[in-house]
């Protein structure tokens, strides 16, 4: 074992681990195996840790910085990161975030700050598509999200234990635990209200000419205004999406531990950060028996791999998850859009258990019709903006 305390800093990255308030247990490195996307720990040699050879006063005051960043109370947690084997899914870290509230039938969601950031992917992020072009977004009230997709528990004790309609998922075991799936945009929006009103809350949609049944078959709506003061839930913009799923990075995942092997963005097999934040089909894939297609084989019970830094899971892979906007190229900087209104194509997030990696990063867009279903298409809510 090798631990980092505040008389020892080690080289390797693990400084960064400290500004996370950690400690770092079972230090292992990798190395990548030959003509192979596999990797193996360092030998025991290799594994030694460093200290760095830096000046007494340069020490003292970079500590000094590191205790005004992560302040006592994180130390006194205690906390510790565990620097998995090749093939480990990272265990939880616990995240600071301002306010987490759980609603009626138990919904976690916390709450994110305001903010600005840059939207889109850099044009030498490799696997960006052309509909990705860099612009700055501001958002000025602060939102709350959930922390996981909408669980088939959830979608029952809404719609189907209301006698309201049926549920749509179709995976296997697709268990209480797994996202609901199956989808439409508009069983989404028709949720959200559903559940607003059982709480109380003003409805943010407005719906008129509503045929078939929630969950099944054709399910639509004619037409679907949104009321933007409402309190109730909601799907989020894909500028409030995007914003949540990189949680303050701007890598092309919003993993807090980034390794620093050449495999971190680039390759479609088996990518560590990938892997330590969600369900794609690499290694959803391995996590199944053998004789598996190279798709995966569905989804994922939520919150089963880290969360990101605003505490929100899977918001890479397991489901993709439906945007209230429609999908169209980026006008450029903006403040609070809302995205077009109008559109049949409807933006969808976040990739899936069937995706290649370059399809999960919080970059990507993609889109569905929106009266369509998937057995990878899922969604997650927003509760209205914190006044």
């Amino acid at each position: 074992m090798c631990w980092i305390s505040a008389q020892s800093l080690t080289v390797d990255g693990y400084l960064a681990l400290w500004l996370l308030g950690a400690r770092v247990i079972r230090c292992r490195r990798y190395e990548l195996v030959p003509k192979t996307n596999k990797y193996r720990p360092y030998t025991a040699e290799k594994m030694k840790p460093r200290k760095l050879a830096i000046h007494a006063k340069t020490q003292t005051a970079l500590l000094a910085l590191i205790m005004m960043l992560i302040g006592q109370t994180a130390l006194a947690h205690n906390k510790v990161v565990v620097i998995p084997m090749a093939g480990d899914d990272i265990p939880a870290i616990s995240h600071p975030v301002a306010t987490t509230v759980t609603n009626s039938i138990g919904m976690q969601f916390n709450e994110l700050p305001a903010g600005s950031f840059t939207m889109g992917s850099p044009v030498n992020e490799p696997g960006r598509y052309g509909v990705e072009s860099e612009h700055m977004v501001t958002l000025t009230k602060a939102f709350k999200m959930q922390i996981t997709e909408v669980t088939n528990a959830q979608w029952n004790d809404v719609i189907v234990d209301s006698a309201l309609g049926a549920n749509p998922s179709t995976s296997n075991p697709g268990d209480n635990t797994h996202p609901v799936e199956n989808v439409n945009w508009y069983d989404a929006l028709y949720f959200a209200n559903r559940l607003s009103l059982d709480e109380g809350r003003s409805v943010c949609y407005t719906f008129s000419g509503v045929s078939g049944t929630p969950g099944s078959g054709a399910f639509a709506i004619t037409t679907v205004s949104q009321n933007t003061s409402c309190t109730g839930y909601r799907l989020a913009t894909e500028a409030e999406w995007e914003y949540a799923a990189r949680a303050g990075t701007t890598k092309a995942y919003a993993n807090p531990i980034m390794f620093d092997d050449s495999d971190t963005q680039t390759n479609d097999g088996f990518n560590r950060n990938l892997h330590a934040m969600g369900w794609y089909s690499y290694n959803d894939e391995m996590e199944n028996a053998s004789g598996v297609t190279a798709y995966g084989q569905g989804t994922k019970p939520v919150a089963q791999k880290q969360a990101n830094s605003w505490g929100l899971y899977d918001m890479h892979g397991n489901v993709f998850e439906w945007n209230w906007d429609a999908y169209e190229p980026y006008s450029g900087d903006v403040t609070d859009p809302s995205g077009p209104a109008s559109g049949d194509d409807r933006v969808i997030r976040g990739g899936a258990w069937n995706s290649i990696a370059r399809a999960t990063r919080s970059g990507y867009r993609n889109n569905y019709f929106l009266s369509s279903r998937a057995n990878h298409i899922g969604f997650r809510l927003v509760l209205s903006h914190v006044q």
